[in-house]
């Protein structure tokens, strides 16, 4: 592979080259050449460890997350103090008196389209009530 050391000293900028030139003059020469590129790992593409850091990484952050829900009752502030005792009560109480104007907010569109539906329906029973199809006879 005296070729590909040649190009790999050169960089990654050589590989695309290549890669581009090996496209324009034939191109299953050009997916050949980047299928080696993938299966030796010169492109980044085949390195698993990367991946293995994001996710746990992101691991790392859910769990962060499941922590801050305190036994469903909503999420709750754990985040460092500012070092000011009076500005992270007050953070705490107007987070918390947000988190309760959300939850009031939710029952309130809740009941909201509760009574829309309950409207709807009714005016559907009434117009059905008051509907007579052909060849049924009227009510006394």
């Amino acid at each position: 592979m005296l070729i590909a050391e040649k190009l790999d000293e050169l960089g990654k900028p050589a590989w695309i080259a290549l890669i581009i030139l090996s496209f324009i003059a034939f191109w299953p020469l050009g997916l050949a050449v980047l299928a080696f590129m993938i299966w030796s790992g010169r492109m980044g593409c085949g390195g698993h460890g990367r991946w293995e850091r994001k996710m746990m990484r992101m691991q790392d952050k859910m769990e962060r997350m499941r922590s801050n829900f305190a036994g469903g009752q909503g999420p709750v502030w754990r985040g460092p103090s500012s070092g000011n005792h009076a500005f992270d009560e007050y953070r705490s109480e107007t987070l918390k008196r947000l988190e309760d104007e959300q939850r009031e907010f939710q029952e309130f569109l809740e009941r909201l389209r509760f009574a829309k539906d309950k409207a709807e329906f009714d005016q559907f029973m009434a117009d059905r009530r008051n509907h007579q199809t052909p060849g049924q006879p009227q009510p006394n």
